[in-house]
């Protein structure tokens, strides 16, 4: 009986040092799988603020301006609009990785919330409206990303402009009529260099908004952005060579001489709405 009893308990060690070595290699399968997942598997899924574009955002002509206009109660009823609200405040932006996940990322969060400040307290003439005696809308709680409370102010000067990339002016809209406008996709990490290079060229073609030339008497007259951000173009060369590269063919040389007197367009704050 004991010599039974001893191969009983030699066939039970056995099997439990199998089974275990089988949980071992499971383990180091999942690992293995978690480790190999793309990194833009744990990205923000920007598809619902796309589609809240493509809805929502449509030719609009404001003051003689044309723009692209938000209608502004349209995306606060859509459903998507809550589910991207939530979701941002539950998404962490330290998983982000790269300068283009962190730009995109940044960017799309700032018209986020531009346009969520104007839902949030609609009817307003102006996103300056949402503001009050005790503070600007632009240093006022505009929502929550991963658990903290942000403001426009905080995304745009403490974030993206320490990102050292001058077009985020271009692309970010403060929902109001002399903003770049609001672009009907989201932007990705995939597809920024050329989003913000499209994004630019078509400001500037806007004589409304971007750039306006006289040719035949030197005159430039640019939206009054490249004058607030002048400092920020400096370590691309200036304003004006920079400029050159994305401006209506006919204008370039005259940017790129730089010896043309420069204005600025009165910038109007009404609201870009639909």
């Amino acid at each position: 009986m004991s010599l039974y009893r001893f191969k009983i308990k030699k066939q039970l060690k056995d099997l439990k040092n199998k089974m275990s070595r089988i949980r071992f290699e499971k383990l180091w399968v999942l690992i293995v799988c978690i480790l190999l997942i793309p990194s833009s598997a744990w990205a923000f899924d920007f598809s619902g603020w796309d589609g809240l574009l493509k809805r929502h955002v449509g030719p609009a002509t404001i003051a003689g301006v044309r723009l692209a206009g938000v209608d502004y109660p349209g995306v606060k009823k859509d459903p998507a609009y809550s589910k991207l609200i939530g979701e941002l405040k539950t998404f962490s932006p330290a998983t982000l990785n790269t300068l283009k996940e962190k730009l995109a990322f940044w960017i799309n969060v700032y018209n986020i919330m531009a346009v969520k400040m104007v839902a949030d307290h609609y009817p307003v003439d102006s996103i300056k409206d949402a503001g009050n005696l005790f503070g600007s809308v632009w240093k006022k709680t505009a929502g929550v990303v991963g658990g903290k409370e942000v403001t426009l102010h905080e995304i745009e000067h403490e974030i993206l402009r320490k990102m050292g990339d001058p077009r985020i002016h271009i692309a970010i809209v403060c929902a109001s009529v002399s903003c770049p406008d609001l672009r009907k996709e989201a932007y990705t990490k995939e597809r920024l260099d050329q989003q913000l290079d499209d994004q630019l060229q078509r400001f500037l073609a806007n004589p409304g908004k971007g750039l306006k030339v006289d040719r035949a008497r030197g005159l430039i007259t640019l939206s009054k952005i490249f004058d607030w951000f002048e400092d920020d173009f400096e370590t691309k060369g200036g304003v004006l060579p920079f400029l050159a590269r994305y401006a209506p063919e006919p204008d370039r040389s005259l940017l790129k001489n730089g010896d043309a007197d420069v204005s600025y367009l009165d910038y109007n704050w009404d609201l870009n709405k639909r």
